[in-house]
């Protein structure tokens, strides 16, 4: 079958307002480019004009400025699910400008596919290659290619020359069944490989390849310094001592880690760590660090859902492909944050948060409670089926103004039920087997900055010390008033609570 070779603003027409639109991608990689820029100019020019131009946006997870930014800037947004980065779509979500469906990454393809969003009018993806009988072969990213592909009755095709063809064999596609037919997912170690390295469509239903040579916005992380890097250190002097007593086999578990400089300074820290036997990761993203681990042979395989690294890395491993093709594989995200996989391969997850309460409760979307950051992502798929599972963060932000540790968290992501571990640059707070009055000894006494510790001992003596649980309910969001009202946590005075 001949394709319609097409420009991104004779794709972008076909998009009308009200569509809901699915796209590829997982994090920038492998996201839709060329065709939302696009659209963003026509939501404008129908602004203009005072006629009313709003999409849907059905996507793996966050996207890049082509995308998320541009469509943000232009108020072509009405509804969007799930993860996002970028900063003008997280102001827009904060004005009250965009619904925001903050959902778990593993349920996304499979709550598109229940229904329970409304129909996917088309769908964009980024392609490597794509065959005239329908084989289109993903790039760096699976995120929810497969479900939105077989969804939508109309495909746009980016064929991205930015990306090797040498992507095409990195990926292992499958989309379960949906309830009552779903049966296990026969995935026993990281490197099983369960589907086809393509997504299978009726090439009828392509209506425009668009041909582009766009290289993924990769996000840049600053370097490792001091702080993270000893949280770095305490996460694998923990990991270390658990195995040599016996917690973790000897032979260790399959890691995820979370995005970001604290997750690259774990990364890095395992790696040199010699008494941690080479290991695997089953996680959701990998960055440039794992990429580094990998070629050392310190990682010995890698699942992910996205290759989200620079773009120097990933042409790496393009060049170097005939070295990776054994010890890389690329999964849709309802199988890379799968919580049947993430329990039945033991799985220690390393995930980042905004801040703990003293019971172990984390919040990791909202700053404040009321402001979202970028989401949950896929922290929740893996903490509450984790083997162990681990939240990391500064003490302090805001040069000490802000504590970490609060007596109270102001959004609730985690419970205390799926929290095993709190690490801080300070120490850290193992909480299994531990009581909440035991987990608030613990957090206070080895995650708290010395700024705070005495005043999280002080919020404990205004309670009554008895309950399963102590509060004292009047004063457990007093250290997040007192940010809003003088700008720093250690102004809080107990005293007007007594």
């Amino acid at each position: 079958m001949a394709f319609n070779y097409i420009s991104a603003a004779e794709a972008a027409s076909l998009i009308k307002h009200g569509y809901n639109v699915g796209l590829s991608g997982f994090t920038p990689a492998g996201t839709a480019k060329a065709v939302t820029a696009e659209l963003a100019k026509i939501a404008e020019a129908e602004h203009a004009k005072g006629n009313p131009f709003q999409v849907g946006i059905f996507t793996g997870a966050s996207t890049g400025d082509s995308c998320d930014g541009v469509l943000s800037r232009a108020k072509a947004i009405r509804y969007r699910a799930p993860y996002t980065t970028n900063p003008d779509f997280r102001k827009a979500v904060n004005n009250g400008e965009i619904a925001y469906n903050d959902i778990h990454l593993s349920q996304m393809a499979q709550e598109v596919r229940y229904g329970f969003m409304g129909n996917v009018d088309i769908a964009v993806i980024e392609a490597c290659e794509v065959t005239e009988d329908g084989k289109i072969y993903l790039t760096a990213a699976g995120g929810i290619s497969p479900t939105i592909a077989r969804l939508a009755p109309k495909i746009i095709i980016e064929l991205n020359a930015a990306h090797s063809k040498a992507a095409m064999g990195l990926h292992d596609v499958y989309e379960p069944l949906d309830p009552p037919c779903r049966r296990e997912i026969p995935i026993y170690k990281p490197s099983d490989r369960i589907g086809l390295p393509y997504i299978q469509v009726d090439p009828k239903k392509i209506v425009g390849i668009v041909e582009t040579n766009w290289p993924d916005e990769a996000r840049s992380f600053t370097a490792p310094d001091p702080v993270t890097d000893q949280i770095g250190q305490r996460v694998a002097d923990f990991l270390a001592a658990d195995m040599k007593r016996g917690i973790i086999p000897s032979t260790f578990l399959p890691l995820q880690s979370g995005v970001g400089n604290i997750a690259n300074a774990v990364l890095g820290a395992l790696g040199r760590d010699k008494t941690i036997p080479a290991f695997e990761m089953y996680t959701e993203v990998l960055q440039d660090a794992v990429v580094d681990l990998i070629r050392q042979g310190r990682v010995k395989f890698g699942s992910t859902c996205s290759l989200t690294v620079t773009n120097q890395c990933l042409n790496g491993i393009y060049d170097d492909i005939e070295f990776f093709k054994d010890k890389l594989v690329l999964r849709p995200s309802e199988i890379s944050n799968n919580p049947e996989i993430v329990r039945r391969l033991g799985i220690i997850s390393i995930n980042t948060a905004i801040e703990a309460d003293i019971y172990g409760n984390v919040n990791s979307t909202h700053i404040g409670g009321t402001k979202m950051m970028n989401g949950i992502g896929g922290s929740g798929d893996f903490t509450r089926n984790a083997y162990i599972s681990i939240f990391t963060c500064p003490s302090v932000a805001k040069e000490g103004k802000i504590s970490a540790i609060v007596p109270m968290v102001s959004h609730h992501d985690h419970t205390e039920h799926d929290v095993n571990i709190i690490v801080t640059e300070q120490g850290v707070a193992d909480l299994r087997g531990k009581g909440p009055k035991e987990r608030a000894q613990a957090i206070i006494e080895n995650c708290a900055h010395p700024d705070y510790k005495q005043l999280l001992w002080d919020y404990l003596k205004l309670t009554d010390g008895k309950s399963q649980t102590p509060h004292a309910v009047k004063a457990a969001l007093a250290l997040h008033a007192e940010l809003a009202k003088s700008g720093d946590m250690r102004n809080v005075d107990w005293g007007q609570f007594k």
